[in-house]
């Protein structure tokens, strides 16, 4: 793992994971935390690799030990939509937000998604860019600082739990939801 980036073994580890829970990967991309999931969660949880690029989901399956492709789900949807990632209410103990925040447009929708996937008290964990640093981040106005990730969360109803360092260029903040 390159050192200028984030340790999602690591990282994780700060989300308090136990064996049988259910977790989403929301904007799963290459499937790093989903994985790391998986190897907490084993085969009596289940991680679900959610993405709107069907293909980087394909990609994932492809490059998945067997062993975690057997506690992972990949699902093609929209976390940016109510009811797009296709899972039913209250169905997760955790959702993990890495490297997606920044991305996201309709951040209205993604709290409502998230807020009737989670089970009551569940836990999130957003990490994200820090800032924008020469070309290896996001662009600078593209950055969501800690501060105003903090204060979205907060405001649709999440509990802070914790901040942590995840990373040179990342930070972590996990809440429970309502």
């Amino acid at each position: 793992m390159n050192a200028h980036f984030s340790s999602p073994r690591e990282n994780i580890l700060q989300l308090g994971l136990r064996e049988g829970m259910k977790v989403g990967d929301f904007g799963a991309g290459s499937g790093h935390y989903a994985r790391a999931a998986a190897a907490i969660v084993g085969h009596g949880g289940r991680v679900y690799a959610i993405d709107v690029q069907e293909d980087v989901l394909k990609h994932l399956k492809l490059n998945s030990h067997v062993h975690h492709q057997a506690i992972m789900e990949m699902v093609w949807g929209d976390i940016e939509k109510l009811g797009g990632t296709h899972l039913r209410d209250a169905t997760l103990d955790a959702v993990i937000l890495a490297n997606t925040f920044f991305q996201v447009e309709n951040r209205a929708e993604l709290l409502a998604e998230m807020r009737r996937v989670l089970k009551p008290g569940g836990k999130f964990m957003v990490i994200d860019w820090a800032g924008s640093y020469g070309g290896i981040g996001p662009a600078p106005e593209k950055v969501v600082s800690e501060h105003d990730a903090e204060a979205f969360f907060i405001n649709g109803g999440f509990h802070k739990v914790k901040s942590f360092r995840a990373g040179a260029h990342h930070y972590g903040v996990i809440f429970t939801a309502p």
